[in-house]
């Protein structure tokens, strides 16, 4: 029995490692992701801004040179097309991140074999937690947001292997990660344990992975709507050279983003995708509390906080769909509902009491 005991203590202290140096790495990669925004080219649309503008200087010249001359000449400044066409599929757009440069192509794929090696450590540190008590790992808040975590990685990873732009995810992704497993080690952490009996049950490999991978793929398509309303309003302000124009900073940024309407579409397709398998989530919920508890629904806090998460999203998914509510209206609904799933998980979890407040913090 303390043959077991030690065992199981120095897998659990093996799976801190693994995660210290898996954060140890993800900074490593934060930074090659920093040099690749840096040194990456910008989209087209920010090129074809570039563009017109010397386009319209050198045009002034001529106007002026002409008007001494005697002659008349009207100069017109060129639109800049940042938005596709009703029907049209034919969106300016740009590798992101991901630059066509040759120095942030190289801090790019550098930045891609730290994610790759980060993301091996930390799912070693997850899977030895795991071991540690030979439980699935996702017991209380500090393994779910390691696990959490190490999915958005592997979802990340997963799109760029079934060959998706999506390079631009890796900056703002890699810093999330690095602030989540901040706060687990930090403020989360709880030492390696067995489960209270109400949480031994197949429905927990279930429920939870389900709401986990949820989260994660949502997690994603925050990311892209929120980095949306920025292009979105940085699009608006180039179609109005009447208006007041983006700064130098906000152009550096912004142009090194895909075009606002892949953003959108890249938002709605995760969003999309991952519904029926919330929807799921919360189903399987139900059916582990009429095992656990004995009814189907309560209205504890978490039940309530997941029902109207999904609400939200089903909200979001109907405006998509509802002539007016397109754009920026159903974005800022995509995000009030990651909102409540975070809020479900932190605020329920640490500043409401519930029958699920035995996962602990």
């Amino acid at each position: 029995m303390n043959i077991a005991a030690a065992a199981n203590e120095t897998l659990a202290h093996n799976s801190n490692l693994l995660v210290y140096s898996a954060m140890a790495v993800y900074t490593l990669a934060f930074l090659a992701h920093m040099a690749e925004w840096v040194f990456g080219s910008r989209s087209k649309v920010g090129r074809t801004a570039a563009a017109l503008t010397a386009q319209s200087t050198a045009s002034a010249t001529v106007s002026v040179q002409k008007s001494r001359q005697g002659g008349t000449a009207v100069l017109e400044r060129p639109e800049v097309v940042t938005k596709s066409l009703a029907g049209s599929r034919d969106v300016p757009d740009g590798p992101g991140a991901a630059g066509d440069t040759e120095k942030g192509d190289l801090y790019g794929r550098i930045a891609i074999s730290l994610t790759v090696l980060a993301w091996a450590l930390h799912v070693g540190g997850v899977l030895t937690r795991a071991l540690s008590v030979q439980r699935a790992p996702w017991g209380n808040m500090y393994e779910f947001s390691t696990t959490f975590a190490a999915v958005a990685v592997g979802l990340y990873l997963l799109l760029l292997v079934l060959g998706k732009k999506v390079r631009w995810i890796g900056l703002p992704l890699v810093t999330t990660v690095l602030l989540d497993l901040g706060l687990a080690v930090s403020v989360l952490y709880t030492a390696s344990d067995q489960l209270v009996p109400a949480l031994h049950s197949y429905w927990l490999w279930i429920h939870v992975s389900c709401a986990i991978i949820s989260g994660a793929a949502l997690y994603l398509g925050a990311v892209s709507t929120l980095l949306f309303l920025f292009r979105d309003s940085y699009e608006s302000k180039l179609a109005d050279p009447a208006g007041k124009q983006p700064g130098a900073f906000a152009s550096s940024v912004l142009e090194r983003l895909p075009s606002a309407a892949s953003l959108d579409k890249f938002a709605y397709r995760v969003n999309a995708t991952v519904f029926p398998l919330w929807t799921f989530t919360i189903i399987a919920g139900a059916i582990w509390a009429e095992a656990a508890w004995g009814r189907y629904w309560g209205w504890d806090p978490k039940e309530v906080w997941a029902f109207i998460t999904w609400v939200a999203y089903a909200c979001y998914l109907h405006a998509r769909a509802t002539a007016g509510w397109k754009g920026r209206k159903a974005a800022y609904l995509g995000l009030i509902g990651f909102a409540c799933y975070l809020f479900n998980y932190y605020g329920v979890n640490i500043f409401v009491t519930g029958l699920h407040s035995y996962a602990g913090v």
